[in-house]
């Protein structure tokens, strides 16, 4: 991180936001209505989609609190420190897979998602539940890219020990 950043001198995360009220309104509302109990969207799902967007992006802040979602949501941490290599894993399941390469795929740019992709979203999830998918995947790399570009920092909300040979 560079020497000029704010966190650097001190600053906090929501004080970057806070800067201007707006914006942060803005992101607690969102945040809270994806996170509602009653949303259409698994939490695991919700968790991973985000881990990996935030693991596209190379948000060190948006991987440490994702990652602490993935882990308290699934119990443990063998989703998370499988999520980048999801179509190599036996671990998910056919809905975490098809949310995750959804993911990729509205995530790059220009976004790849195609007809077979949106065919296949469709048989799984009804309307709500594809909106609101969406929504989640364009606010994770809108607070992704955000977070990165701002040069943010992990918080140590998630410590993951180091593998041992």
């Amino acid at each position: 991180m560079a020497a000029s950043s704010p966190l650097r001198r001190g600053a906090k995360p929501d004080s970057l936001v806070g800067a201007d009220p707006v914006y942060l309104l803005f992101g607690v509302n969102v945040c809270g209505w994806l996170e509602r109990k009653r949303s259409p969207l698994d939490p695991v799902v919700r968790s991973l989609v985000s881990a990996r967007i935030a693991q596209m992006c190379l948000c060190e802040f948006c991987v440490d609190i994702t990652s602490m979602k993935v882990a308290e949501r699934t119990g443990s941490t063998d989703k998370l420190l499988a999520v980048a290599d999801w179509r190599q894993s036996p671990l998910f399941s056919d809905e975490e897979r098809l949310a995750l390469e959804y993911a990729e795929a509205a995530s790059v740019t220009p976004p790849t998602v195609d007809d077979a992709l949106r065919t296949r979203l469709a048989a799984h999830f009804d309307a709500q539940a594809l909106t609101e998918l969406t929504a989640l995947i364009g606010l994770q790399n809108l607070s992704a890219r955000f977070n990165s570009a701002m040069d943010i920092p992990a918080q140590g909300l998630c410590r993951i020990p180091e593998k041992r040979s």
